[in-house]
């Protein structure tokens, strides 16, 4: 076993015992998270530095840890409801404090000076939602500027000129790797800097470290890791930080099975990120052939949440019947008279959906489906879908 992978599989062994156990939920506030921090700042093993204010006021922080040549920069949750790197970054946190002599942690420590704004959007992460409190998708403001959050991510990285750079995401849980069924856990993209997408020392440098993360993934989930589009985005902060010289990897967590919360994908970004670093603390990331990476399978969407299979839908009084499979996206809404969250199931296919996957698959083995019920675009509560399905 190659000492990376052996980095690798004692993260994942360790993992449980190191995380924050009192994280239970991908919806959580600032506050939840600065009081998750604050018993790791007694230790003080890394310095807080407020670095701006969010259109509402909050105030924006970066944590600093090592002292090492290389400065690497780390962005969470620019996204409001991106959460899972958030949470990862936390337990990686808690890591360094609670292992203070572990090889991974003085290596790190010594040849890295991490830079780590766990989250950037602060307003958004309140009302969990994608855009901040001004409406803006802060993600496409790397131009402009117009946005507050936007400025403090230009102002560090122009101020510290980090070597590498993690852009940590969420995407929609239904994308799947190339045309397979296989729902994507993890998306990288090493950004282009310009439309030719052609290759330079800066983004060669964040292929090889994607190339160390897609080594590590596949031990663990392979053949659930794909590639981002990497067309490119001139207003997206990626693509332009890696245009200003700092070698940056997308990292997007995706999908799982019984994993709504994400708290096996956190798990697989703790081991990544964590990963990655020791490889570049170590340098050993530059022995790393790009073509691991490059040969990833593109994000595709071959995946519905639930899909009832083979069953006999009469659509109405004046037609005959057919065999159908019918396609649900299933997503959360908060009950406006409990607070609560519940899940609703919308019905976004009717047909042949042979070549899609799904979380959860319903066998109707030619039974009736209630026609009455199924509509397109029509939302009905999750626990009502196998209701749809007649018993003979």
């Amino acid at each position: 076993m190659s000492l990376q992978a052996q980095i690798a599989q004692e993260l994942f062994d360790v993992y449980d015992n190191q995380k924050i156990q009192e994280i239970t939920s991908r919806r959580f506030t600032q506050e939840d998270m600065l009081r998750w921090f604050q018993p790791l700042e007694k230790a003080r093993v890394f310095q807080k530095t407020d670095v701006g204010k969010s259109a509402e006021g909050k105030t924006i922080s970066m944590y600093t840890l090592g002292n090492g040549p290389t400065k690497v920069l780390l962005w969470s949750q620019m996204h409001g409801d991106e959460a899972t790197a958030t949470m990862a970054l936390l337990d990686i946190f808690n890591f360094f404090t609670q292992q203070t002599s572990h090889p991974i942690v003085k290596s790190v420590r010594e040849k890295l000076t991490l830079l780590v704004i766990p989250m950037l959007n602060p307003d958004g992460a309140e009302r969990f939602q994608r855009r901040t409190a001004q409406l803006i998708d802060m993600n496409r403001d790397a131009l402009q500027l117009e946005t507050p959050e936007a400025r403090v991510l230009k102002e560090v990285q122009q101020k510290y000129k980090p070597e590498f750079g993690f852009n940590l995401h969420d995407q929609d849980p239904r994308y799947t790797v190339g045309q397979s069924k296989n729902v994507t856990a993890i998306a990288l993209l090493a950004p282009a800097t310009d439309g030719t997408r052609a290759d330079n020392p800066v983004r060669t440098r964040a292929k090889k470290v994607a190339a160390v993360i897609t080594a590590v993934l596949s031990r663990f989930i392979s053949g659930h890791v794909a590639k981002y589009d990497d067309t490119f985005e001139p207003r997206a902060f990626g693509d332009n930080v890696q245009r200003w010289g700092t070698s940056t990897v997308l990292i997007e967590s995706g999908g799982w099975p019984q994993d709504r919360d994400k708290m096996f994908l956190r798990k697989m970004n703790f081991v990544a990120i964590l990963s990655s670093l020791a490889a570049i603390a170590d340098a050993s990331f530059l022995d790393e052939d790009i073509s691991a990476y490059e040969r990833l399978p593109l994000n595709t969407k071959n995946l519905y949440d639930v899909v009832v299979r083979n069953g006999r839908l009469r659509a109405n009084e004046s037609v005959a019947p057919l065999k159908v499979d019918v396609g649900f996206n299933v997503d959360e809404e908060i009950d406006p008279s409990s607070g609560k969250i519940r899940l609703s199931a919308k019905i976004v296919d009717v047909g042949d959906l042979s070549t899609y996957g799904a979380f959860e698959e319903i066998d109707a083995a030619g039974r009736d489906l209630d026609a009455g019920r199924i509509r397109l675009e029509t939302s009905i509560p999750y626990e009502d879908i196998r209701g749809l399905v007649k018993q003979k």
